[in-house]
């Protein structure tokens, strides 16, 4: 395993450690050792299948870059997940088009300024 994919699973190990440390103060439960490492695995594989699809998907599209459509597909069959990204998108669309169109208003302003 490569050094960069041990981290990667460090990381994630100790993300979800916090988690759980997080979950046990608010909910008075405990997490073992082995379930937390449990879950951490389970998280991990899921990301790399996760990934994994997403470079088919963009790839069935002849296209070399993962696109927001191509995550809003892997998350068609989780009902909540594919809402939270259906809302998401359209928050970074709605976003992206109000910083589009104040940089035309200022453009529109220079060229009204020049004339």
């Amino acid at each position: 395993m490569s050094r960069h994919v041990e981290r990667l699973k460090a990381a994630v190990h100790y993300t979800v450690g916090r988690l759980c440390q997080k979950l046990s103060k608010d909910h008075r439960r405990e997490f073992s050792r082995q379930v937390i490492a449990a879950i951490a695995e389970t998280t991990f594989r899921q990301c790399d299948i996760f990934a994994k699809d997403l470079e088919a998907f963009a790839r069935h599209a002849k296209r070399s870059t993962v696109s927001t459509e191509d995550v809003k597909l892997l998350a068609r069959r989780s009902t909540a997940l594919s809402i939270y990204m259906q809302n998401k998108s359209e928050e970074l669309n709605q976003g992206l088009k109000k910083k589009n169109n104040g940089k035309r208003k200022s453009k529109d302003t220079e060229e009204e300024s020049r004339e």
